[in-house]
């Protein structure tokens, strides 16, 4: 047999394989591993979801200013969807998402069901808010916002204007608007929630709200929850134009005004900004409610030594846990699993869009499980008071160093430091780091 038919027998024998795989694909979200620590499991609820589109009015318009166009000012759209504890329902519907190139779509697949009837035996709920990176939309934490609701949360996932795959625009207009688009977001769910005759009414308690944010999200996170940014941040030639940035400056009375006493914490994931001078030690130090921060050891996007560690380690205003996946770059934990439709090469980006939503070391269903843990023993100590979770927070540095320790019983014995909710020999290659004292 020839070499070159040989060849082609091989590539037509995967190519039976690999095309079926693909088209039977159901791109689950909802995947929860055997070996995944124990809040990472799916709670008591089933999962409605709605989209709504809400306006925030006479904003400035950051894309026209930069482009020295008029008006300045404009009614500012913005797209969320909502999971909510939901009844009981038959099956789950898939929901149809734009990938990372903005031009090809995918249908993902978990829990939630499109406007399913809301369990209103145990609301109002907690709210949480998710904030995507720049770009990303409202559906690439959907795996985290599926599994909160799950537990008895109302989570708002945000398309932010001007920040996603099909309409990144300026970088100014994220820089000022991330954080004024998480606290109108506040607002709406706390006026839809009181409204009569609303889907969500009567469905949510925003007394307690956390807010969670990846990337540009998790920036704007730092600013809704105290941390004000620096002149220099403000001076930029490539930010924010006119000075605009300046309305977040630390200490400003306009940055003081946005800060919601509703927030009672944050889960900032690879937050970006440290790394670009757009806090220092003083502005980080504003930070006044609990935070949860999460990074890959070796991101190079908001860096880890000179980002994100410099801000878990500057927040002193309040308790701090810092979370490192070992050896994994800016996709840690937050991103849904790469859809199939994700792995060919495109044209657009000159790359597979598959690389944005993976690391090259860390399964990502492992990532997401490790993140539904710990955002579920954070938000459920913070926000529903349970101290029983405290235990899940308060660990050995380093995994590794944590020892399992049994009694011949089975029961643990003193000697016992194993990272709490994790099974024997799965706490591998993870860092949990706390500073400050509880509030």
């Amino acid at each position: 047999m020839s070499h070159s038919l040989l060849k082609a027998l091989v590539f037509t024998a995967f190519s039976s394989i690999l095309v079926p795989v693909e088209a039977m694909s159901e791109n689950r979200i909802d995947l929860i591993r055997p070996d995944a620590p124990e809040l990472a499991a799916h709670g008591p609820h089933s999962v409605g979801r709605l989209t709504l589109e809400l306006t925030n009015p006479d904003q400035y318009d950051i894309v026209r200013i930069a482009a020295d166009e008029t008006p300045e000012r404009y009614d500012r759209p913005l797209t969320l969807e909502v999971f909510y504890p939901a009844e009981p329902h038959d099956a789950s519907e898939a929901m149809r998402v734009i990938l990372r190139d903005g031009q090809r779509q995918a249908d993902i697949l978990g829990l939630s069901k499109q406007n399913a009837t809301a369990d209103r035996n145990t609301a109002p709920y907690p709210l949480v808010l998710i904030s995507h990176g720049y770009p990303g939309n409202r559906f690439l934490m959907s795996h985290l916002a599926e599994n909160l609701a799950t537990k008895g949360y109302v989570v708002a996932s945000i398309d932010h204007t001007d920040s996603l795959y099909h309409d990144k625009a300026a970088f100014g207009s994220t820089l000022v608007n991330r954080p004024l688009d998480q606290m109108f977001v506040l607002n709406e769910m706390d006026r839809l929630s009181k409204a009569k005759e609303t889907p969500l009414a009567g469905l949510i308690n925003t007394e307690r709200t956390a807010l969670i944010g990846y990337s540009m999200g998790g920036y704007g996170a730092i600013i809704s929850a105290g941390g004000g940014v620096t002149d220099k941040a403000i001076d930029y030639d490539w930010g924010a134009p006119d000075g605009l940035l300046g309305i977040h400056k630390a200490g400003s009375s306009s940055h003081e005004a946005l800060l919601d006493p509703r927030l009672k914490a944050i889960v900032a994931i690879g937050p970006w900004g440290r790394n670009r001078d757009f806090w220092d030690a003083k502005g980080l130090s504003g930070v006044r409610i609990p935070a949860l921060y999460v990074a890959g050891s070796v991101d190079d996007v908001s860096e880890y030594e000179t980002g994100i560690r410099k801000i878990w380690e500057e927040s002193t205003g309040t308790i701090r846990h810092l979370l490192t996946f070992v050896s994994a770059n800016h996709n840690a934990a937050a991103p849904m699993p790469a859809p199939a439709e994700s792995y060919a090469f495109s044209e657009e980006l000159g790359w597979a869009p598959f690389d944005h939503y993976a690391d090259a070391v860390w399964d990502t269903v492992r990532m997401n499980n490790i993140l539904q843990h710990f955002t579920t023993a954070f938000v459920d100590l913070h926000l529903k008071h349970d101290t029983d979770k405290a235990a899940y927070l308060d660990l050995v540095p380093t995994a590794e160093d944590g020892v399992m320790a049994k009694n011949d019983d089975g029961t643990l014995s003193p000697d016992h430091t194993y990272w709490h909710g994790f099974a024997d020999r799965t706490a591998k290659g993870l860092k949990f780091e706390t500073l400050g004292k509880g509030k």
